[in-house]
């Protein structure tokens, strides 16, 4: 048990600091180079340097200790702990990771940098864990005014995503959108994986037996419900399978060989665990 626990916690921080340097490396390499601002401290260090000069890692460590003042106050010590760590790894990765500008095509860079962030990010939620910094205030919001937690963190980061306008004028603004929206893509297909699955649900109203044999035959996982009719109020059976999407095709031929009228209808899952799938 203790083996296993300490290998848990291992992993977890070896999430925690591949996350955060993912996100310093789209920082160093890709927005900072260009002055690109697409949310966070990171985003604000950024305009600050562009303005100001002053070093990216200290403005985000400047602003990280400020939140968590404010997250002690506001949020309580178990929350502040939280994202304490993250808070001053950060800024340290930052300082340690090499800064240079990797192309010359900011459009390369703000692609390259989202898709960065995103894994970076995947990683962080993955282990329930957080860069700190202006996270804090939507978990301010969410507190005391029930907003949530997504759409306050999508409210900070237009605020900083706009003031993009400010310093480099609208050609800046719309790569950080476009930064944000690849940022966003890339958090959602590295949370479900890009190996989705078909859930079917099949019925039929006179070769339902026959259906089942061959898919028990065939496939593995059926499962069968009982269901009413909305309509006839009958009592009925309704088929339920999940398949890898090369598998699809031949499963609806085979339904249809023995019923072109069944009912089917498609639905795409992920995270399938368990049974031949494994984990």
């Amino acid at each position: 048990m203790t083996k296993k626990l300490q290998s848990s916690a291992i992993a977890r921080w070896l999430c925690l600091v591949a996350g955060l340097e993912l996100v310093a490396l789209a920082v160093n390499f890709f927005y900072g180079p260009i002055s690109i601002a697409v949310g966070g401290t990171t985003g604000l260090s950024i305009l600050v340097q562009a303005v100001w000069g002053w070093p990216r890692p200290l403005v985000v460590l400047a602003i990280n200790v400020i939140m968590l003042i404010v997250a002690a106050i506001f949020l309580g010590k178990q929350a502040t702990r939280n994202i304490a760590v993250g808070s001053f790894l950060l800024p340290i990765l930052m300082e340690i990771t090499p800064s240079f500008k990797v192309t010359n095509n900011d459009f390369v860079a703000v692609i390259y940098g989202g898709a960065l962030v995103g894994l970076g990010m995947a990683l962080l939620y993955r282990v329930n864990a957080s860069s700190g910094g202006t996270t804090v205030l939507p978990m301010i919001l969410e507190k005391y005014f029930y907003l949530s937690t997504t759409i306050g963190l999508l409210l900070v980061d237009l605020v900083i995503i706009g003031l993009n306008l400010f310093v480099d004028g609208w050609e800046a603004f719309l790569l950080a959108v476009l930064s944000q929206i690849i940022t966003a893509l890339t958090m959602r297909f590295a949370e479900v994986g890009f190996d989705r699955k078909y859930q079917l649900r099949i019925m039929s109203n006179e070769h339902l037996p026959a259906i089942q044999q061959v898919l028990e035959q065939d496939y593995q996982g059926l499962t069968i419900f009982n269901v009413i009719g909305g309509y006839s109020k009958d009592q009925k059976q309704q088929l339920l399978i999940v398949v890898d999407p090369q598998e699809y095709g031949a499963l609806l031929a085979k339904i249809h060989e023995i019923d072109p009228q069944a009912f089917i209808t498609t639905e795409t899952v992920a995270k399938v665990h368990g049974g031949r799938w494994g984990m």
